[in-house]
């Protein structure tokens, strides 16, 4: 639905844009945003049902709300869970396939909450001081491991109240253990009524127990052996961001109450699964490079829990391949191919990978019932969105369970292709053009370009892409858009993510601007009429393009980088700098010059709209202040809008259409001549 003030500013757009057609209308805004949008499925123990996440949008309390929704037999899905303030996610069948348990915020804390398949109200189960991060079910159903902090909350008060409030660096922090409480279904039937909570028996039966505290580390992740006497998990020394370098994997032993290391190599290694049999366990590790977590591979094992029989799988599969599960027919997962993602199967023997040709052009979410013959995954082909699938392990059953591309089916939407160029140094990039419905070869149009984040992220043919740029309406305005995978995108290997090392912003600018090149000397584009824009990542590339370049006539810059020495000091991924740029600013203050916005500030003359998050503590504000005065120094015509109580990114609804609407008052006024007022 359209809220009421929001039906204004539809009209409004209606009064821009003109209709395609009368079957294909131009959406709103609002209603981009609105979209709903299917994620997690996760099959039943039997392989009949899927139960998966549904996200939509709250207007009126100014959120996304996620609740599951579960199909039987892949029948149409109906609602499961409605709590519209409190997210129900992670989903998770009981062995047995009678119940499905999930995390919900019902409360101060997220606690594990279980119900029937058939619907009905949803049980508490945990009742925890400092609320539940993860859990699995124990392969008999009878128990539920789960991951608490400790609770440092007297101690925080008592220091506060003889020394008031004071934070120290890297210093303050809760380590998550692991924790057990007891399953009976039985108990659920003498349920107490929600005030009787505190003082029922049921509440003494469900008290959890404590497995593993008191050790200098915080628990990232585990998993039950298949016969559930052991506990598979992987540690840290502490959860701070950066202490992912030192993540090793230990091995619980239930009864006795041990721990034994298992994997302990210098650099990261990541429990991944548990073989059938339990003799084994799956992991990903860097091994002993620290220096290059961020563009290479990670590389895949397997090893025998005594510690005997390490092995390298898939060594030449050329991509991360990730979503792994290990079943009786082998192991699989999935892995950016360019800008397709198909099923890997892995070889836990031989170690060979293949890609299966079957199933949708892109799957992520990846999970199979006891059997392993049959399995859910997230899914969506270039002309949808992503949906709930079902199939068997051959693919001579797939089952599409939900319609969500039935919500965009009278829309204007992007008829988007994949196009190649050859970058300044001879690189081959790849990157998606996007053209209205209407497309007519014989004229020039407008073109905007759109930069993913990352860098190792990836654009791909898509019907309606968004997040706070407007693109189906500039399509249906009468745009092109092309977004490009410049050097460092996932998708085509290691050594193509390798080339913008020590090469940051200097090479990608190659990218971004040889692809406007290219379109030019195609004709299909108007060279007067050119914007560029980015979040993150892009956000630095159009910063970077902003003062290296007069090519573009508007630009917008999205919690980017302006200042690699500014960022490096402020931000809360300090290794990210290092391992891109090979040095730390007292080593090389070369590298980061070259590489900054900021060192050519004085040759800008775009207009540039800055876009930031008040508080980003991954490209902190300190970034977007820096260039904003740089470009008032200069005359640029400049603007910058702080989203106040964000992050890195912009996850509220109002704020994302206000962002949007910075954006289409901007270029329409830079690209199309227009003063647009935003409505009030």
């Amino acid at each position: 639905m359209i809220p009421g003030k929001s039906l204004t500013t539809y009209l409004l757009l209606l009064l821009l844009l003109d209709f395609v057609s009368a079957q294909q209308k131009n959406p709103s805004f609002e209603e981009v945003i609105s979209l709903q949008s299917v994620s997690n499925p996760v099959i039943s123990p039997d392989g009949r049902h899927v139960v998966f996440e549904m996200s939509a949008t709250d207007w009126s309390e100014n959120r996304f709300d996620r609740e599951l929704w579960l199909s039987k037999d892949g029948a149409t899905p109906v609602p499961l869970t409605y709590n519209p303030e409190a997210d129900s996610r992670n989903p998770k069948w009981s062995p047995d396939g009678e119940w499905i348990a999930f995390i919900s915020k019902r409360g101060d804390k997220n606690q594990i909450h279980v119900m029937r398949p058939g619907g009905g109200e949803a049980f508490p189960l945990t009742d925890t001081s400092e609320g539940v991060s993860n859990f699995e079910w124990s392969p008999d159903g009878r128990q539920l491991a789960f991951l608490q902090g400790e609770d440092k909350e007297k101690a925080t008060e008592a220091r506060e109240k003889k020394y008031g409030a004071f934070a120290e660096d890297d210093g303050e922090y809760a380590l998550d253990w692991l924790w057990v409480v007891d399953f009976n279904p039985e108990w659920l039937t003498q349920m107490p009524l929600p005030e009787q909570m505190e003082d029922s028996l049921f509440t003494s039966r469900r008290e959890p127990r404590v497995l593993l505290d008191s050790v200098p580390f915080t628990i990232n992740d585990f998993i039950w052996s298949p016969d559930g006497s052991k506990i598979a998990f992987e540690h840290q020394p502490d959860p701070l961001r950066n202490s992912f370098f030192k993540a090793d994997i230990s091995i619980f032993d239930v009864a006795a109450g041990t721990h034994k290391p298992l994997v302990a190599n210098p650099s990261y290694d990541g429990l991944v699964d548990w073989s059938p049999d339990g003799e084994s366990i799956l992991y990903q590790s860097n091994l002993n490079d620290s220096t290059s977590n961020y563009y290479k591979n990670d590389k895949l094992f397997r090893i025998n829990i005594d510690g005997s029989g390490n092995q390298q799988l898939a060594a030449d599969f050329d991509e991360n391949i990730n979503n792994l599960s290990w079943t009786p027919n082998g192991i699989y997962g999935t892995a950016w191919q360019k800008t397709v993602r198909p099923i890997v199967r892995i070889d836990p023997k031989s170690g060979k990978a293949r890609i299966l040709e079957a199933g949708p052009q892109q799957v992520w979410s990846l999970n199979f019932d006891k059997t392993g013959n049959r399995m859910a995954f997230g899914g969506r082909n270039f002309d949808g969105l992503s949906e709930a699938w079902m199939a068997d392990i051959k693919f001579k059953e797939l089952n599409r369970i939900t319609a969500s591309s039935n919500q965009i089916s009278d829309w204007a939407v992007s008829q988007s292709e994949v196009i190649r160029w050859k970058s300044e140094d001879g690189a081959e990039i790849e990157g998606v053009l996007h053209k209205p419905a209407d497309y007519d070869p014989a004229k020039k149009y407008p073109l905007l370009v759109v930069i993913h984040g990352g860098p190792t992220g990836i654009s791909t043919p898509q019907p309606v892409p968004s997040y706070v740029y407007p693109i189906v309406q500039w399509l249906n305005k009468g745009a092109l858009v092309l977004m490009p995978n410049y050097r460092g995108s996932a998708g085509y290997g290691e050594e193509f993510r390798s080339l913008n090392v020590k090469n940051l912003g200097v090479g990608d600018a190659w990218d971004v601007l040889s692809g406007v090149a290219y379109l030019e000397e195609k004709g299909m584009i108007d060279p007067s009429r050119i914007g560029s824009m980015g979040w993150s990542q892009g956000g630095y590339i159009s910063a970077f393009l902003t003062t290296n370049s007069d090519r573009f006539q508007a630009i917008s810059v999205g919690a980017g980088i302006s200042n690699w020495v500014t960022y490096y000091v402020n931000t809360d991924i300090h290794p990210f700098t290092r391992q891109y740029l090979q040095a730390t600013p007292w080593e090389d203050m070369e590298v980061y010059e070259r590489t900054s916005p900021m060192t050519n500030i004085s040759k800008a003359s775009t207009p540039t709209l800055i876009q930031h998050g008040e508080n980003d503590r991954r490209v902190p504000i300190a970034n977007a202040y820096e260039l904003v005065q740089g470009l008032r120094d200069q005359g640029v015509e400049s603007r910058l809008i702080v989203y106040k109580g964000f992050g890195h990114g912009i996850t509220k609804p109002k704020e994302r259409l206000a962002a949007t609407w910075h954006n289409w008052q901007w270029f329409g006024k830079y690209i199309w001549g227009e003063e647009i007022e935003v409505p009030e």
